[in-house]
């Protein structure tokens, strides 16, 4: 039987009365850009509209972004009180964000500490990595560990100590191994529905009103390669 969520084609990980956390597809926008495509903010405001039978105007704060091609979770505030608290919370880093990634090309060591300094490129949307801190550039740290071997590629776990602009997709590019599919950052083609194989795989935070621990999972899109991995790791 549909669902309201099916109806909407989101995949809800969780919502309760302040937050609603939502497993982002390939392609949807978090917050509007110069496209004018609809936003994911937008559809999960038509979803609580009609789940809840609201008069007026939805509140709906987003907290963070994630790239438009990568997949995975997104966080949205349904209060005030709770953008004004999660906002604290991803700036002053008291969340733990996990991703996965898939790299055709093996990184020199099975796990490691990256640290670059990068600097944006406002013309083409990039961010370039430096080994040594130049004009303009932020300090940028993340750990990989490689976990799964596939027949053609590698699936990594990382885990942000920052989160700056592109930053897993500059880092890993630096180091010689690009997403699968990320033209941007090197990668020799591009995936066929467009995206990279980039995901917020797992968020841990306190919840900004009930105070308790949650730890979220997104499933990984229903495609091949993504399916193998989470396959190889169970």
């Amino acid at each position: 039987m549909k669902t309201l969520s099916d109806k909407y084609n989101l995949q809800i990980l969780h919502e309760d009365n302040h937050i609603i956390v939502v497993n982002k597809r390939v392609g949807d926008i978090v917050q509007g850009d110069k496209t004018g495509d609809k936003t994911l903010g937008e559809v999960v405001k038509e979803y609580i509209k009609d789940k809840y039978n609201k008069p007026g105007e939805v509140f709906l704060g987003v907290v963070h972004r994630l790239d438009r091609p990568t997949t995975g979770i997104v966080v949205f505030a349904r209060t005030s009180k709770a953008l004004t608290r999660l906002n604290e919370l991803f700036k002053n880093r008291e969340t733990q964000k996990t991703y996965w990634a898939v790299v055709k090309n093996k990184p020199a060591k099975d796990s490691d500490t990256l640290v670059h300094y990068l600097k944006k490129n406002e013309k083409n949307n990039t961010s370039k990595a430096h080994l040594k801190e130049v004009p303009d550039s932020k300090m940028a740290k993340l750990d990989y560990q490689i976990i799964a071997t596939l027949q053609n590629y590698y699936a990594l776990e990382i885990d942000l100590h920052t989160g700056r602009h592109h930053q897993i997709r500059s880092q890993l590019s630096a180091i010689g191994s690009p997403i699968k599919g990320d033209l941007k950052y090197g990668f020799d083609r591009s995936n066929p529905d467009g995206g990279i194989h980039l995901h917020a795989r797992k968020l841990h935070f306190i919840h900004p009103v009930s105070k308790e621990a949650l730890t979220i999972v997104a499933p990984v899109p229903d495609e091949k390669i993504w399916q193998t991995v989470e396959m190889e790791i169970r």
